[in-house]
């Protein structure tokens, strides 16, 4: 086992690691403070993982991985963690799902029990995946074909900034490939991306780290090593010119547009990148931000307006290709040419005039100090470790970010700020188209 640490966050709370036979990568980040513990398991695989016909597969089988397993019926896992005194969840991502316990840290070991169960082998059956896709499918309704900009800009804006189906599908997927799914499907999709090689353990908290080592080997040693897949590369070539289109929202009380540019990779080109982050807190985080001055308090011609580098809004959990978006809801008095020329406006302010020390100052001590209220908790630390580790290949990642973000200076900015060309940004326009109501 080797012991690692870094800037700010690392140095108060240092990361271990260590690899089963299997394949599993392990790490442990003690910190003895609050008698807690987080368990994650990130597992290599996400919508940008899914075949054609498959839409919304990694979704849906992060679903059926709480349907029980070989040892643990079904409901059981929520009955043991929430017995302990403790939380659960998963997420499914571009790049990586994730699973996850929060509990007391005595009960560490039946978290350890629970997890490397469903990474042996999870109750794929045909009741479990119908059962599933139903509750899918209600999700879909709920959350996006039945609200307001459901599906904007997340699921539709990429359909026209990107070329490629790891990129321009639809992650939560269609009902046809949905309904057509099987238990040969499931169970292909498991023994592909679900092996131990293809996944990050990563534990925080009151843990004791060679006791903690222990009972990993224990429980998780025994799962049986698989053949690994390649890392999928999505990466696209820049865009040469402008792509636009219009989509239709009968629930939308007003219109919006939505712009997305193409921005340096997050993992090979990790500083270049760290100033688009910046760029976009610069754009529009707070009442003083260039985009929420000149939209909504100056010209009025937007009633809300944000803008954020990821899908997800995380900027540092996805690989290339990714955009930053800007997202602006205009009345539907004002022209979206209007919106379109404000933004590229105040993007070639920066590009030209370049920004102050100072702006920049704000800009950084906000976003850093979002970055330590995300890790304050346990779960949220550990969560931050372990999405590090699978996408950067460096847990240690999390906690220096900080720090990196406070070395990005002005000219990296600006130089930023030019790469948002106006020639090259994918525009979305949604027209709202319920009426008055």
């Amino acid at each position: 086992m080797t012991a690692a640490t870094g800037a700010d966050l690392t140095l108060r709370h240092p990361v271990e690691r260590f690899s089963l036979d299997n394949g599993l990568r392990v790490v442990l980040a003690p910190d003895r403070s609050v008698p807690v513990v987080a368990v994650t398991v990130f597992y290599d695989v996400g919508m940008r993982n899914e075949p054609e016909g498959r839409t919304g597969f990694a979704h849906l089988f992060e679903h059926v991985m709480f349907q029980g397993s070989a040892h643990v019926p079904k409901m059981e896992h929520a009955r043991l963690v929430q017995a302990a005194g403790g939380t659960f969840n998963g997420s499914t991502h571009q790049d990586f799902t994730n699973y996850y316990e929060a509990l007391p840290s005595e009960a560490l070991e039946r978290a350890l029990f629970l997890e490397a169960d469903r990474m042996a082998a999870p109750a794929i059956t045909e009741e479990n995946l119908r059962n599933q896709i139903d509750v899918v499918k209600e999700e879909i309704r709920v959350n996006v074909l039945n609200r307001p900009y459901g599906a904007f800009p997340w699921l539709q804006l990429p359909q026209i900034a990107f070329e490629s189906f790891a990129n321009t599908h639809d992650g939560y997927g269609s009902f046809v490939d949905l309904e057509s799914s099987t238990v040969e499907d499931a169970t292909d999709f498991f023994s592909r991306y679900y092996a131990p090689g293809n996944a990050v353990l990563c534990i925080g908290g009151d843990l004791d780290v060679g006791e903690t080592e222990r009972l990993v080997r224990h429980w998780f040693g025994r799962v049986e090593a698989r053949e690994v897949p390649p890392t999928p590369n999505t990466g696209e070539p820049s865009p040469t010119t402008v792509r636009r289109d219009v989509v239709e929202d009968r629930l939308a009380p007003a219109p919006a547009v939505a712009l997305g540019w193409r921005v340096p990779d997050p993992v090979g080109d990790l500083d270049t990148y760290l100033g688009t982050v910046l760029l976009a807190e610069l754009l529009s985080e707070g009442d003083a931000s260039r985009l929420e001055r000149r939209l909504v308090h100056d010209d009025r011609l937007a009633v809300a307006q944000s803008s954020y580098v990821g899908l997800f809004g995380d900027p540092f959990d996805v690989r290339d290709a990714t955009l930053l978006t800007t997202q602006v809801h205009h009345p539907a008095a004002v022209g979206v040419d209007d919106v379109l020329g404000a933004v590229h406006d105040e993007i070639g302010r920066v590009a030209t005039e370049g920004v102050s020390v100072e702006e920049l100052a704000r800009v950084q001590a906000r976003t850093s100090a979002q970055l330590l209220r995300q890790a304050d908790s346990v779960l949220g630390r550990t969560l931050a470790f372990a999405g590090a580790e699978l996408v950067h290949g460096r847990a240690e990642l999390a906690g220096e970010l900080a720090a990196r973000l406070a070395a990005v200076t002005p000219d990296a900015v600006q130089a930023a700020a030019k790469g948002l060309d106006p020639g090259t940004a994918a525009v979305l326009e949604l027209r709202a188209t319920g009426g008055a109501r």
